[in-house]
């Protein structure tokens, strides 16, 4: 009894170990099961519906096309019919600076004064032309006198009369060039720049101490004061030739900036270029904006947005569509878990969507993500 006993023990603790053995996880244990595997069959893909590889592909509903939006890039610039950039007139050393970027001012406005030889030797000959005046009047009275008795010939009268009508004419001409830069004919050499315009300072591009020249503006040199209304900006629009025919002088578009996300804003076009840009291929169109809110900068980025008219087919996203050779496929989701590739044909785009206009009908299910995965697995079951 006692030998049976053992027998029944020693097989007791064999089967538990064959049991063991068996078990997930025990001993080497057993892998598990592989995810099933796509097959292909008839041209078409075929997952199995419980494949979790489905998860890395997505399906949109295809739709009627119907109106395009066009997108046009673009920036916001200064008005340059209200805009002014000033160099310097008269070669100096700037002394001191009455104004800074930021600040409204009003036209006649000193912005700036500077030491400037060349605004004395102005001022001179101004002085110098009005005494010259002065001295050719006494010598036409006295001419006058003479010939009215008798002592002088006429000539030397017509000569001094002469005279003085150069001498009035250099005076003019002295006088105007000062008083266009605001000077009078005291010579103390200081130049102050003034404002032109009403309108607020963008820019300030001078510091005290700076020795400036007139030929600042043909080097190429930064202006020395900006002023502009910025009131009212300009749109400029780089648009394509196929954007032309929806391009009209007079007419108002909408645009937008990142800046203020959900709004929109308005210009009125002013100017379609004449000529196509050789290197871009763009054309360039310009708007005038009401910035009375001053939400607008200078230079700030923005998309203008055209409607387009009605258009025939259906509309599927950009990244649906896919090239192979020299015509455009896309997959459509027969049913669950099984796709096609379709040959199509395609019409305008907006960037983010395609018009299909042959091979895809209105409430079809194409592929929308993951389509590179299902040409490869064309790619490698032939």
């Amino acid at each position: 009894m006692a030998d049976h006993g053992w027998l029944r023990g020693g097989a007791t603790a064999a089967l538990m170990v064959c049991i063991g053995l068996a078990l997930p996880g025990c001993g080497d244990g057993a892998s598990a099961p592989e995810a099933p595997q796509p097959r292909v069959e008839n041209g078409r893909i075929v997952f199995e519906v419980s494949s979790p590889q489905l998860k890395s592909i997505s399906v949109a509903e295809t739709k009627a096309a119907g109106s395009l939006t066009v997108r046009i890039p673009g920036r916001v610039v200064w008005n340059e019919d209200r805009t002014v950039r000033l160099f310097p007139a008269f070669a100096g050393r700037v002394l001191n600076i009455d104004a800074k970027a930021g600040d409204v001012v009003k036209a006649g406005r000193v912005l700036a004064r500077l030491a400037s030889p060349d605004f004395a030797a102005a001022q001179a000959d101004a002085r110098t032309a009005a005494t010259n005046v002065g001295l050719e009047e006494k010598i036409v009275a006295r001419e006058k006198l003479l010939f009215e008795n008798d002592v002088a010939p006429a000539r030397e009268l017509q000569a001094a009369e002469a005279d003085l009508s150069r001498a009035r004419t250099e005076l003019e001409r002295a006088s105007s060039r000062l008083k266009v830069y605001g000077g009078t004919d005291r010579v103390d050499a200081t130049y102050a720049l003034k404002a032109p315009i009403s309108g607020t300072v963008v820019e300030r591009n001078i510091n005290p101490g700076e020795e400036l020249r007139p030929d600042m503006n043909a080097a190429g040199t930064a202006p020395m004061f900006v002023i502009t209304d910025p009131s009212r900006l300009w749109l400029l629009l780089d648009a394509t030739e196929q954007d032309l025919r929806r391009l009209h002088v007079g007419d108002a578009i909408s645009f937008s900036s990142n800046a203020w996300p959900g709004e929109t804003f308005q210009a009125k076009i002013e100017m379609v270029s004449e000529f196509v840009d050789p290197q871009t291929r763009s054309i360039k169109v310009r708007g005038s904006i009401d910035n009375a809110a001053r939400k607008l900068k200078g230079e700030m980025f923005v998309n203008a947005e055209l409607q387009a008219p009605a258009r025939e087919g259906v509309a599927v996203p950009g990244k649906a569509v896919f090239l192979q050779g020299d015509k455009h496929y896309v997959f459509i989701e027969e049913a669950p878990g099984r796709f096609m590739p379709l040959q199509v044909a395609t019409g305008p785009d907006s960037g983010d969507s395609v018009v299909v206009t042959e091979g895809l009908s209105s409430g079809q299910r194409v592929v929308v993500a993951g389509s590179l995965f299902l040409q490869q697995i064309l790619q490698t079951k032939r």
